[in-house]
């Protein structure tokens, strides 16, 4: 008898686990790469996107939705780990640093919670991590492969929209869209390239559509569209210049589309499907989403919140977004968005929008546009992409949705300014902004530590070094005998932002020409290359050569780069750099050509008109 009760209470236990497990929905993410919400549902009368437009009338469509950063790979390792990757030390595109010894991606957690993970079939998670934190990973992997009664989270990536898509241009008998009526960014001059390349962007977000219809036809004829929670969304904005890579809407913003079964309706989150939901989301929302969606607390580290459940936060007050490194060329923002303003704060306002990133300018629509500006062809606000930055922009996204009306300088909205200026501030604070020091001064301060352990360590003194650089990069002429002070500290970053603000104040530092040429030999050659970048403006061209020379024998991959970066825009042609850049490379060897101190070098050699052999 006592048998027979014991194994009556076993089958119950059983019966129970196995209920439970099979209780929790299943999750699909179809992810589109580059592109900016130009879709029917979203408004864009010109797109022909039927398949997420019904999406959208069958879920719920989110009008505010944004990726951290406006490029791939950082913006993955934000979703991946639930922390912005400008905190975790994954910011630049690309690094492959280790993660932190507690940082856990999305789908291991899954893993442990019962869930059978799957992706088809991109990584490029900006660290020292693949394929191997999935169930399966690879063109193969697929939800159809998960165990009987196990609960699944898969993710299917197309790549149809990808910047890539319009380097090679159809001929003008193959557009399905018409390009003289295609609608552009009004901080584009309409060029043929320019009208072409919108055009073919069009037709492949079209195309792109039709993958997404294919993939949610596939979900409802294997029988599970029922259990099955849908995401769709684009890893970011794109793919015309001034979009990808730029922390503007059309950078950043992205269209995202959530379906949910009637089955999970307590996790909806308006009362009717087919509606809009205008609060804030961004990526490093995705994870906390996941864990509140199957039931788990949200662990300390991840940095954002659910935006689905039963226990979601208030709507947020804003999103938050950063640049750092894209490929070859260093430059620094970002970016506060409320729900009608956004604020970008560049910390290297003397660096122009249009830097000559070699994948970039692969797309005839930008050399076009380059051209037209050299031609003096574009107005005022097609100019600016060729001009330094402004320290800030304020631009009131719900009336200016191109971004292309300034307020940073509006009394009317000093207000807005100082509130955002001061969010932004903030929160670089309270994640530990990576960004503010340089990156190959931040490999060598850590020494093989992961960079997220060792920034969180207090290692730094982080909130010193970033009052350094909001002073600094102000760029304002009453700064100037504190900006000097910077160049005395113990702290190699803030002897940094001291070089920039010299830098970024040009003639009007003048006089601060002894303490520049002593900063030449500072230990730091982040701080050298900056001070040398600096001299060489105000007219010491050999003692700038002398920091430049530093960099370029370190043979350290991002000391070289940040030199390249600094001899391209000074437009040195002297023969002493030429031969220290030739000898640089040739020391590269069999060195992997997708190093970025191979690009940089590449782009100073192409500009000078130099033939080089190319490495393997």
């Amino acid at each position: 008898m006592k048998f027979l009760q014991l194994s009556a209470l076993l089958l119950m236990l059983f019966a129970s686990c196995a209920k439970a497990e099979t209780e929790f929905p299943n999750i699909l993410w179809i992810t589109s790469e580059d592109n900016s919400p130009f879709l029917g549902c979203y408004g864009d009368d010109f797109a022909r996107t039927p398949n997420l437009d019904q999406m959208a009338a069958d879920g719920f469509l989110y009008t505010h939705a944004y990726a951290n950063a406006p490029v791939c790979a950082p913006a993955r390792n934000t979703i991946a780990s639930g922390i912005y990757a400008s905190s975790g030390g994954h910011s630049n595109m690309r690094s492959y640093y280790p993660r932190g010894a507690g940082v856990e991606f999305h789908m291991e957690t899954l893993k442990k919670i019962g869930y059978y993970c799957t992706n088809a079939y991109k990584t490029d998670y900006n660290t020292n991590v693949k394929g191997e934190v999935w169930d399966e990973c690879g063109k193969n992997a697929h939800y159809k492969n998960a165990p009987d009664g196990k609960p699944w989270f898969a993710i299917f990536n197309f790549t149809r929209s990808h910047e890539s898509s319009i380097h090679q241009q159809l001929a003008d008998d193959e557009l399905t869209f018409d390009k003289e009526n295609v609608p552009i960014a009004p901080y584009h001059p309409r060029t043929e390239d320019m009208k072409h390349d919108w055009a073919q962007y069009y037709q492949r977000v079209n195309q792109m559509d039709a993958l997404v219809g294919e993939k949610l036809k596939e979900l409802e004829e294997s029988g599970m569209a029922d259990n099955t929670i849908v995401f769709y969304y684009g890893d970011h904005g794109g793919v015309l210049a001034r979009s990808k890579r730029y922390l503007y809407e059309t950078g950043t913003r992205v269209p995202f589309i959530v379906r949910i079964p009637k089955k999970y309706k307590n996790l909806w989150p308006n009362k009717k499907t087919g509606t809009q939901v205008d609060r804030l989301v961004s990526f490093v929302d995705l994870f906390p989403t996941l864990l509140e969606i199957v039931g788990e607390e949200k662990p300390e580290r991840l940095q954002g919140e659910a935006f689905l459940g039963e226990k979601i936060s208030p709507d947020p007050e804003y999103a938050y977004m950063f640049r750092d490194r894209m490929d070859e060329w260093y430059d620094m923002c970002r970016a506060v968005r409320s729900e009608k303003y956004r604020y970008i704060r560049n910390y290297m306002p003397h660096r122009i929008y249009g830097l000559h990133i070699e994948y970039l300018f692969r797309a005839h629509s930008l050399q076009s546009w380059e051209v037209a500006y050299k031609n003096g062809e574009c107005n005022e606000v097609q100019s600016r992409f060729w001009e330094p930055k402004p320290s800030e922009e304020l631009y009131d996204t719900e009336n200016d949705p191109w971004e292309i009306n300034n307020l940073a300088n509006d009394p009317a909205y000093a207000d807005v300014l100082k509130e955002m200026r001061e969010a932004n501030k903030s929160w670089v604070k309270k994640i530990k902004d990576t960004g503010f020091v340089p990156e190959d001064e931040r490999l060598i301060l850590a020494d093989g530590v992961p960079l997220y352990d060792y920034f969180h360590s207090g290692a730094l003194p982080m909130d010193d070094i970033i009052d350094a650089a909001d002073l600094a990069s102000m760029g304002q002429k009453e700064n100037l005998a504190q900006i000097k002070t910077f160049l005395k500290s113990e702290v190699s970053a803030i002897r940094y932002w001291g070089a920039t603000g010299l830098l970024i104040l040009g003639q009007e530092a003048a006089g601060t020409v002894n303490e520049l040429k002593n900063a030449v030999n500072d230990p730091s050659v982040s701080v050298a290359v900056v001070a040398s970048e600096a001299l060489y403006k105000l007219g010491y061209k050999e003692e700038a050569y002398k920091g430049f020379t530093r960099a370029l024998r370190t043979d350290r991959e991002f000391a070289q780069t940040l030199v390249y970066n600094s001899i391209f825009l000074v437009d040195d042609q002297s023969d002493v750099m030429k031969k220290e850049v030739l000898s640089a490379y040739d020391r590269l060897g069999k060195a992997d050509r997708k190093k970025y101190n191979y690009r940089g070098a590449l782009d100073l050699i192409t500009k000078w008109g130099l033939e080089v052999e190319p490495l393997k």
